[in-house]
């Protein structure tokens, strides 16, 4: 029998819609979270410490990582168990569920749902945009130092498999407009990709992305943006990025499950991005042997029987950031991290390698002293204090980081600049 793909998808649709007819199933209806107070900015304590209950974080431990892997939240958690029985009790993919993620998704980003697509995590939308480009021998792509391995790893294998150039430039910590500069230094004739991260994994550095947009435009370059840490930290829509391509974790900043991503594609640039994996519902195809039909939308980039309850489970977790406010989110984290910021600057022998100009910093802060290594203060941090932060060996700063995310508090805060100062009085 030859397979109709048509009507493998409206199979597929139909028993999801059969799911969603069920009552705990129901489109749009979320997993119930605590109930949070109003917003006092008077005494806005009591909100965060309600904002708190939402993270299954053990109350013995202080968390300033969420740069590496951020606590998934309770309405993310439950969604994602509440799908996953009921798929399981009648053994259903529920595919067609993806629609009421992608939508919610589309438009935290203020983009349209066609332009996104679900991925595992930031890596592997680095990765297809790295493949699916079309790239010669020869072809230059501009990417910083400071990129992150999932951000950096894509473009070296394409060094390695289709011979084209990597080209660096050292971020610049002083001036927003210095990044700008270092990538036009760079950019020739050869030039095809610039990629950033739009904040940099190491020191937590905020790229101009808007002005490299303009950059790369203006020499017809495509303009690529590792999301890994901004999603979720700061308050922007793709549009006012001017990126032709962007991608995140939604298990770091957003709060949501593991494994679960979002690769952003401009509607208009789809075409330029070639499916280098494809599989069920990347297109259509009436039968065998026949012309596969790529998907018109990013939907090309998805494939085969996937984690749609993961999916809900980022859907929830953006929700939840909806509700506190994505703006309210941003400036309480940037005051955590100021906090800290100022506190060690304070303390002799310590070097704070985040940038000190406020355009450039956000919520991690990335600091060393040459009293007491790097992997040492992590383990007294952790051990003595319940303190997790995460060591920094890219580029071989020997640093750690701090993230500051809407579930610490300023007592938190002002107890690692302590901890520290009492480490170094010890040293």
């Amino acid at each position: 029998m030859k397979p109709d793909r048509r009507s493998f998808l409206r199979r597929a649709t139909l028993g999801a819609a059969g799911l969603m007819a069920a009552p705990a199933l129901k489109s749009g209806e979320p997993a119930a979270p605590g109930a949070l107070p109003a917003y006092d900015e008077r005494a806005p304590e009591p909100f965060w410490a309600a904002v708190r209950t939402q993270f299954p974080l053990s109350r013995d431990l202080i968390y300033f990582n969420t740069g590496g892997l951020g606590p998934a939240s309770q309405p993310a958690l439950a969604k994602v168990e509440e799908t996953t029985r009921k798929l399981q009790a009648r053994s259903e993919h529920g595919h067609g569920l993806f629609a009421e993620a992608r939508g919610v998704v589309a438009r935290f980003f203020g983009a349209q749902p066609e332009e996104i697509a679900f991925v595992r995590n930031a890596s592997e939308g680095n990765s297809i945009v790295a493949a699916g480009l079309k790239l010669d021998p020869g072809d230059e792509v501009i990417f910083e130092t400071h990129a992150h391995p999932g951000g950096s790893f894509p473009w070296l294998n394409q060094q390695t498999l289709r011979g084209i150039t990597v080209r660096l430039f050292e971020p610049d910590p002083r001036d927003p407009a210095g990044n700008v500069a270092r990538i036009a230094a760079l950019m020739n004739a050869r030039t095809r990709v610039v990629q950033v991260s739009h904040v940099t994994a190491p020191t937590g550095l905020v790229m101009p992305v808007a002005e490299i947009a303009a950059l790369c435009h203006g020499r017809g370059v495509w303009f690529h943006v590792d999301g890994a840490q901004s999603a979720g930290m700061l308050p922007f829509t793709l549009r006012e990025t001017g990126c032709d391509s962007y991608t995140t974790s939604g298990h770091k900043w957003l709060g949501g499950p593991l494994e679960t991503g979002v690769l952003f594609v401009r509607r208009d640039r789809m075409n330029e991005v070639a499916a280098a994996h494809v599989g069920a519902y990347s297109g259509e195809l009436d039968g065998l042997p026949g012309e596969l039909r790529i998907a018109d939308s990013a939907m090309r980039f998805e494939y085969g029987t996937r984690n749609v309850a993961a999916a809900l489970g980022l859907a929830e977790a953006i929700r939840l950031q909806e509700r506190i406010g994505t703006g309210r989110i941003a400036a309480r984290i940037r005051g955590l991290a100021d906090r800290v910021f100022a506190g060690l600057a304070r303390l002799p022998g310590v070097e704070v390698l985040t940038p000190a100009v406020p355009e450039l910093r956000a919520a991690m802060v990335t600091f060393r002293t040459a009293r007491v290594p790097h992997d040492q203060l992590f383990g007294r941090l952790l051990r003595d204090h319940a303190m997790r932060t995460r060591p920094v060996t890219e580029q071989k700063l020997n640093a750690l980081r701090v993230s500051t995310h809407l579930f610490n508090s300023p007592a938190e805060c002002d107890a690692l600049v302590a901890a520290v100062e009492k480490i170094l009085r010890s040293a």
